[in-house]
């Protein structure tokens, strides 16, 4: 692989998707491969706040960490383009779904529900999943957030036993084929 990105990125990509979609994972291997800087929004809200999501969520419920949330992400957006990985309910904020499309472009990372169980069945860092039933809870929130997701400008199917590279270099092959996202260089 060659010192300089292929690609130039022309606006902000933001990733959307359940938890345990690899938001995360994916974000940081397409910046790196794409050369543009890669932003958690939940990290920086920790950050700013010096507090773990769950512990804005218990201390200040999650109505306030929702207005951090969007205050973060369209700070986010008005940088230079690179990528983001969001927290799972930032895209169900109407007002944050029209400034992604407007300062950006969302990529939902669309995995099943059973594979989004085996990723998250065993952290405990998930605030919305600490109920009698996680994995019920769980159903609950994914069938309430596909349709929200499928109103991204564009969609990834997950395979379960792909790796991060395969998953990668789909997402960076989505992109190519999106008009105005990629510049060859």
């Amino acid at each position: 692989m060659s010192e300089q990105p292929e690609y130039q990125l022309k606006r902000t990509v933001v990733l959307v998707g359940m938890m345990g979609s690899g938001k995360t994972a994916i974000g940081r291997a397409v910046a790196s491969r794409l050369g543009v800087q890669f932003v958690d929004s939940d990290g920086a809200i920790e950050e700013a706040a010096a507090l773990s999501i769950a512990e804005i969520f218990e201390r200040d419920g999650e109505a306030f960490f929702r207005k951090r949330e969007t205050e973060v992400l369209r700070r986010l957006l008005s940088g230079k383009p690179g990528i983001v990985s969001t927290g799972g309910g930032a895209f169900m904020s109407a007002e944050n779904r029209e400034a992604i499309a407007q300062m950006g472009i969302a990529l939902w990372l669309d995995a099943d529900l059973s594979t989004l169980w085996d990723r998250v069945r065993h952290k405990d860092t998930r605030p919305l999943l600490r109920t009698e039933n996680p994995r019920q809870t769980l159903a609950g929130i994914f069938g309430e957030r596909r349709p929200v997701y499928a109103m991204a400008g564009l969609r990834l199917p997950i395979r379960r036993d792909a790796s991060i590279e395969e998953t990668t270099q789909g997402v960076i092959d989505l992109l190519a084929s999106a008009p105005d996202l990629l510049e060859t260089t």
